[in-house]
């Protein structure tokens, strides 16, 4: 016999809410989006079209979905970061299981309130964490655990942000000032922290972390150059930032749902939106670089970079006492190099698998429906437990920063 459609009610269809919604299309043999919700109407609309959802299940907030009785099997929370708490709890006190997008919450009081909800609650909650789903990383996972390498010593990771993207999301965009959303380290890279915990296989002991914001400042505006890039700017014919370029020429404005206007639109778009603003001239506050120093427990080291200033994604090094793994993550190439037999040196060229971030973020949408249907919690990789013990370290990252001192992991979760 035919098991049903899981049924799914998605918070918010914005970036992460289509990806989620063009994904229960692609698996209509097993789920259903039965209910929605987003301020925007054409958002909403959009959406709700295309899965044929009635109109009175199209909610004009979360709190008005969440507030009728229970309407699905699981929500699908994409809501903004500072949102998350509030709408995570009410979703699994309502009795749904729950896929939240990272970052789980952006206090770490919030975290220990959606773990204790999910544990009351005996809720399934996948935290979206897509790297440790990566091809890449489950490779490299694999090859530490078969003892390639031998123990691991020292794990290194950067992230490469780009400079255009750091304009876009962290200048610019809905990330680029810690008080309407979180600090850089928590925004952009919980998971970076996460995969480094999650190939090591060990808690966090100890943190110190370095950083700032350097470059995107008033203090680095060129001269003559106005609050906006279509003032009259005359450095913006050379300015890689130039909103023109960016946004009516180019394809930055994909992401914010503007890859169906027209130029005209688009132009009288940047004239009076925050994407329009100057680059050196925002109200932006979050980090353009910064470093993470990471002491695990049995005494292994890492490190993570986070930088706006490097093009080419995700490059990892894991340094073992028998060998060490080099991983270009957007190329899906890895390098294994051993000390002692270079006969079992090995350069691993992997396949491209279907959806963003390598394919990790259709497979944690798998395996939480895999979860949901077979009522087992094993199948996610990153429910709420682990996912509050990475986040605790990447609290303790900016406590660092912002105190100018080494964090160790019991003032922030004592039980650790």
């Amino acid at each position: 016999m035919t098991k049903p459609q899981t049924t799914f009610a998605l918070l918010a269809c914005g970036g992460r809410g289509n990806v989620v919604a063009n994904w229960i299309l692609l698996h209509s043999d097993q789920a259903k989006l039965v209910a929605l919700a987003d301020p925007n109407p054409e958002k909403r609309d959009l959406i709700g079209d295309r899965h044929g959802i009635p109109a009175d299940l199209r909610f004009d907030s979360w709190q008005s979905l969440l507030a009728k009785p229970k309407l699905a099997d699981a929500v699908m929370n994409t809501t903004m970061d500072s949102l998350h708490a509030a709408s995570a709890l009410a979703a699994i006190e309502r009795g749904y299981h729950l896929m939240l997008e990272k970052p789980m919450a952006t206090t770490l009081a919030e975290c220990i309130a959606i773990d204790a909800a999910a544990r009351k609650h005996n809720a399934i909650v996948s935290i979206c964490h897509s790297l440790r789903y990566h091809i890449v990383y489950r490779e490299v996972k694999r090859m530490i655990a078969s003892g390639a390498i031998g123990e691991v010593m020292t794990i290194d990771q950067l992230e490469a942000v780009d400079p255009v993207h750091q304009a876009h999301s962290f200048v610019r965009g809905n990330w680029a000032n810690t008080a309407r959303s979180t600090f850089m380290l928590m925004g952009k890279s919980c998971h970076d922290v996460d995969i480094l915990v999650y190939l090591i296989g060990k808690d966090v002991s100890r943190v110190s972390s370095f950083g700032r914001l350097s470059h995107f400042t008033k203090v680095n505006q060129p001269k003559g150059a106005p609050h906006r890039c279509t003032d009259g700017c005359p450095v913006e014919p050379s300015c890689p930032y130039s909103s023109l370029k960016m946004y009516v020429d180019g394809p930055w404005g994909n992401p914010i749902g503007l890859e169906h206007w027209s130029k005209d639109q688009k132009l009288q778009f940047v004239k009076t939106s925050k994407y329009g603003l100057c680059v050196y001239d925002t109200d932006n506050d979050v980090v353009d670089h910064q470093v993470v120093n990471f002491e695990f427990e049995g005494g292994a080291t890492g490190t993570f970079t986070m930088t706006a200033f490097a093009k080419g994604g995700r490059q990892l090094r894991v340094h073992g006492t028998h060998g060490e793994i080099h991983a270009d993550i957007d190329q899906r190439k890895i390098r294994l190099r051993t000390f002692w037999d270079p006969q079992k040196d090995q350069h691993i060229d992997l396949p491209e698998e279907t959806g963003g971030h390598g394919g990790g973020d259709d497979n944690v949408l798998n395996s939480f429906l895999a979860a949901i249907r077979s009522n087992d919690e094993s199948k996610i990789l990153t429910g709420s437990e682990t996912s509050l013990k990475t986040h605790a370290a990447t609290f303790a990252a900016e406590m660092s920063r912002v105190q100018g001192r080494t964090v160790s992991m019991s003032e922030l979760l004592p039980s650790i």
